[in-house]
């Protein structure tokens, strides 16, 4: 199948020229200039050696085999023959023209390593972690494919649930390699296959699986918040956490390993001809759901494109934003659920005091401990360590004789915050308390003690009551969850051309979720995981019988508006999606036409009004079953715009269409984004999210 192994060749890597290079519009590539004194070849010699990895994507009907015969190119890497017609080929600069001239071809990109949408790399303030709130039941019969870094099996929410096998219309094979056996396909997990020709064997981590098997541990947060199996107990060391479940733990899942780690941390990542590629294998396998969690530019490139295939096959399809706030949000077209980050449940402790008042901070362990003996790490250094590298808490640092049985007091920096608290446990510490020193975020991790993570402002206050009582006793407490009004998540990206994106956002922030290894749990932020919230979602509507234009409607059009809201419709939930009694829906062969150019009358549940268009139409569905009446209302845009006709009867089944004015005579919109309401007389709430562009 081509995607084991390709050793010896030199893997160049070529940012996309503004996302998709439309055929004709790519200029050569210019030949290295020559230079006998450094070496440098010059002529053919040069243009091979200039060779790069490229995705042409091919018209309908066109021939591959044909263009590659014709052109003479070199046999290529991958060949797409069901999400879109096309192949993965390496080219010198005279062979992109060639190709590119060839009336056949759509388009050519060069290929590029995309990061994945893990761990937000602005951190919010507020977050903490939370255990899952996933559902007990939901998702049997839908199976929800992940391209991501891979699955690790070995935790329980990726058990066996039932003798019932994969659905009949999922054909996916479970490849096999030294580590990965075909019982790793037990039912609950129901495909696997890797790719990695794209981002090349030679550039792995040692530590790398050539696999379906995640070491990374990105693909199996993911896979636990989507798919994992209910009523999971947590366990850290000997503490009991609760139990988690994923969001629709009766689904099957599918792995296509597509991500890699590089020696480099900033060098990982997911070529986009593997991505592709499995996006191309997942569609033909018949995956309910596609998860992708990767980032990727705010234009529609061959990504995108293939994911288009996908929908039209009768996928759904939800990808990440990004966690770039600077950024406008990966994955712009119509077609993809794009989903962005929202802040959500924080799990918090206190440290008591005598004589002061609770000291509030971050903490996942639902365990007390104390009054105990408090220490800094400073003052308990081991022989041989300095106090400077104690204080940190860096592994083997600490003193055991002086740190047995009690609280010891780190600081922030030099080495992971769960690596601190694993050297307080190993040197037979009961508890930790973490202090930052410069304003950051205060964390709810998967600790090896009890800890609480205190801001800095607490910290000083800590601070000054062990300089007054230096053999005083300390309480840490937990508080258990702390619910607040969700908002975006200040690292979510936002924003695209001519489209309302994301599409909704979901949490995102301190969020429990498995990974390989001890202690098997990790707390992740990230519009990642956000993303596989929003799939494990897509499938119980799916598992209910509704079809994949429906639940790309209720998605949308049954969010939450949240404080921060840039456009989109708001927070993903799960239970008003559940109850939609409006559908705003799109046929899967109207996005080919827009993708064309005819984008007029799109019906999205999303609408983007730019300054020269005063009419929008839309057309709503009454899917609940029974005659209903519904009216209309607008939310946050003034008398700027209204709705005709504002009220409808629709029976069962029936339609009517709408139209979005704008007053241009009306002067500015009270903002420039809110929402056309539509409410129905079984208390059902419709939104569409509008955003007036300037």
């Amino acid at each position: 199948m081509g995607r084991r192994h390709h050793s010896g060749r030199t893997r160049v890597r070529a940012a996309l020229l503004g996302g998709t290079v439309l055929a004709g519009l790519l200029a050569p590539v210019a030949a290295l200039p020559a230079d006998a004194d450094s070496g440098v070849p010059s002529g053919a010699a040069a243009a091979r050696e200039s060779s790069a990895l490229y995705l042409v994507t091919l018209r309908d009907g066109a021939d591959a085999a044909g263009i590659v015969a014709a052109l003479d190119l070199p046999t290529p890497m991958y060949r797409w023959s069901t999400a879109l017609n096309g192949f993965a080929v390496r080219l010198d600069p005279e062979q992109v023209a060639a190709v590119d001239a060839r009336p056949e071809v759509d388009t050519v990109e060069p290929d590029e390593v995309r990061p994945l949408a893990a761990a937000a790399p602005m951190a919010d303030a507020r977050r903490a972690g939370h255990l899952g709130s996933g559902n007990t039941r939901g998702g049997a019969g839908v199976v929800v494919g992940l391209i991501d870094s891979g699955l690790a099996t070995a935790n329980p929410l990726f058990a066996q649930r039932s003798l019932a096998g994969p659905p009949a219309s999922f054909t996916g094979a479970c490849e096999t390699a030294s580590d990965w056996v075909a019982a790793e396909c037990n039912g609950k997990v129901v495909g696997a296959r890797w790719y990695v020709d794209g981002f090349g064997a030679d550039r792995l981590r040692a530590t790398s699986a050539l696999s379906p098997r995640d070491t990374d541990g990105h693909g199996t947060e993911g896979a636990s918040v989507a798919v994992g199996n209910s009523e999971i107990p947590v366990r850290i060391g000997e503490e009991r956490l609760g139990r988690f479940g994923g969001m629709a733990p009766d689904a099957a899942l599918a792995i296509y390993k597509a991500c890699w780690s590089a020696p480099d941390p900033d060098d990982d990542g997911c070529s986009t001809a593997d991505v592709v590629t499995a996006i191309d294998d997942a569609t033909r396998d018949g995956v309910d759901v596609l998860s992708l969690s990767l980032g990727g530019p705010a234009t529609i490139d061959t990504v995108d494109r293939a994911l288009l295939g996908a929908t039209e096959a009768g996928v759904v399809v939800v990808a990440a934003a990004g966690n770039d706030p600077r950024a406008a949000a990966a994955h712009p077209a119509p077609w993809i659920t794009t989903v962005g980050g929202s802040t959500g449940a924080t799990r918090r402790g206190q440290v008591l005091l005598r004589g002061e008042d609770p000291l509030d901070g971050a903490m996942l362990s639902g365990s007390a401990v104390g009054p105990a003996r408090v220490v800094r790490a400073a003052d308990v250094a081991a022989p041989g360590a300095t106090r400077a590298t104690a204080r940190f808490c860096v592994p083997g640092s600490l003193d055991a004789t002086r740190v047995k049985r009690a609280i010891v007091v780190c600081e922030r920096g030099h080495v992971g915050r769960i690596d601190k608290s694993r050297a307080v446990s190993l040197s037979d510490g009961t508890g930790m308390i973490l202090l930052n020193r410069r304003p950051a975020s205060v964390d709810a991790d998967v600790h090896s003690v009890p800890t609480v993570h205190l801001p800095v402002r607490n910290a000083r206050v800590l601070d000054e009551w062990l300089e007054a009582h230096p053999r005083g006793r300390v309480t840490l407490r937990p508080q258990g969850l702390t619910h607040r009004p969700a908002r975006v998540a200040d690292f979510s990206s936002a924003g695209a051309r001519g489209m309302v994106k994301p599409d909704v956002v979901a949490p995102a922030t301190g969020v429990l979720a498995a990974v390989p290894g001890s202690p098997g749990w990790t707390v992740t932020s990230g519009t990642s995981i956000a993303t596989a919230h929003t799939a494990g979602v897509a499938a119980v509507l799916l598992a209910e019988g509704r079809s994949p234009e429906l639940v790309r409607s209720a998605l949308v059009t049954t969010a939450w508006p949240v404080e921060g809201n840039r456009g989109g419709a708001g927070l993903v939930r799960p239970a008003a999606a559940h109850g939609a009694s409006l559908a705003v829906t799109v046929e899967p062969a109207d996005y080919r036409g827009w993708l064309e150019g005819r984008r007029t009358h799109l019906n999205t549940p999303t609408v983007s009004v730019s300054p020269d268009t005063r009419r929008v139409r839309r057309t709503i569905t009454n899917v609940s079953g029974r005659r209903l009446y519904f009216s209309s209302t607008t939310d946050g845009l003034g008398r700027h715009v209204s709705v005709r006709p504002a009220a409808v009867r629709l029976g069962p089944g029936e339609s009517a269409s709408f139209t979005i004015r704008i007053d241009a005579r009306g002067g500015r919109a009270a903002s420039n984004s809110g929402y056309v309401v539509w409410r129905g007389a079984d208390h059902s709430v419709t939104r569409l999210p509008l955003t007036l562009t300037r």
